[in-house]
């Protein structure tokens, strides 16, 4: 969906780094009764980002965008010293947007010494796909999305439709916990041959963008196979061949599974999720698109 950019603010875009800080800010805008949104974000932002921040800009009064590589949901030997970091190029987009305040925390700001806690939800939705493939990933997740909804206190947070099981978790977490937030989803952006836009995406060379571009033509395909019913047993074995013949270097895994609950389905019997995570060398893609009954 295109949004239409809003028009940029006179002030300049504040920058604040502590929560005491990003607390006060907050409260002295509700107490103007003004609406509060949040884009949870780590960075090196892109046009997925850019259409968080202009999904809040229509319906809220101020935008904040929280830019925090968040170490606790890395696991070991995965990209957290190596992942894009651009803060001045992340903060000119931001102004350009009209963006109100980047919230930019230090690891000890959001983790001070003696810091304890973690956040575990429960259920289908972290017994299968990424909570498989990458152990402790959501508890870091949720954690760091939690601590965020509850020093900003937003009315709405928007996330994108990109990291589906985070979306699904992050609103489990946010009803269980009744956390105030409304939790906002947005629909994946694509580059112009269907490519999730992802700041991993910086990694990949120019061969190996052109094998990225394959990943949702193969999954547009398996659920054309699905609509047919084809089971996804059958049909999501062929894409895992099919991403591996594009060039694919690994695929953990393709699955048909219920848009809630991210349970599997056998069959599409009802609108579903169909979602994949594949290889390219040392980068890692995660893509999904929903199905729907013929």
């Amino acid at each position: 969906m295109a949004y239409p950019k809003p028009a940029p603010k006179s002030a300049p875009i504040a920058v604040e780094q502590s929560p005491q800080g990003l607390r006060r800010w907050c409260a002295a805008r509700r107490r103007a009764g003004e609406r509060i949104g949040l884009v949870p974000t780590m960075g090196a932002l892109h046009e997925g980002h850019l259409a968080l921040v202009e999904a809040l800009s229509r319906i809220t009064d101020r935008v904040i965008v929280s830019i925090f590589v968040n170490p606790t949901q890395f696991a070991p030997g995965e990209d957290f010293a190596l992942y894009p970091r651009s803060e001045a190029e992340d903060l000119a987009k931001l102004s350009s947007m009209g963006v109100d305040l980047a919230y930019m925390p230090a690891p000890a700001d959001m983790y001070p010494a003696g810091f304890e806690t973690q956040i575990s939800v429960g259920g289908p939705l972290t017994g299968v796909l990424e909570a498989v493939a990458r152990p402790g990933h959501f508890p870091g997740a949720a954690s760091v999305v939690a601590k965020l909804l509850l020093q900003a206190m937003p009315d709405v947070a928007a996330f994108g439709e990109k990291d589906y099981q985070q979306l699904q978790i992050v609103r489990r977490m946010a009803r269980d916990l009744d956390l105030p937030a409304e939790i906002l989803p947005v629909a994946t952006v694509r580059d112009a041959h269907g490519l999730a836009l992802s700041s991993r995406n910086a990694y990949l060379s120019a061969d190996e963008l052109n094998v990225a571009r394959q990943l949702n033509k193969i999954l547009a395909a398996t659920a054309d196979r699905l609509r047919n019913g084809a089971s996804s047993a059958l049909a999501c074995a062929e894409a895992e061949r099919a991403l591996i013949e594009a060039g694919f270097t690994g695929v953990d895994y393709v699955s048909l599974a219920d848009p809630e609950t991210l349970a599997p389905l056998p069959l599409l019997t009802a609108p579903a999720r169909l979602l994949a995570a594949a290889r390219i060398g040392r980068t890692r893609l995660i893509d999904n698109i929903p199905v729907h009954l013929p």
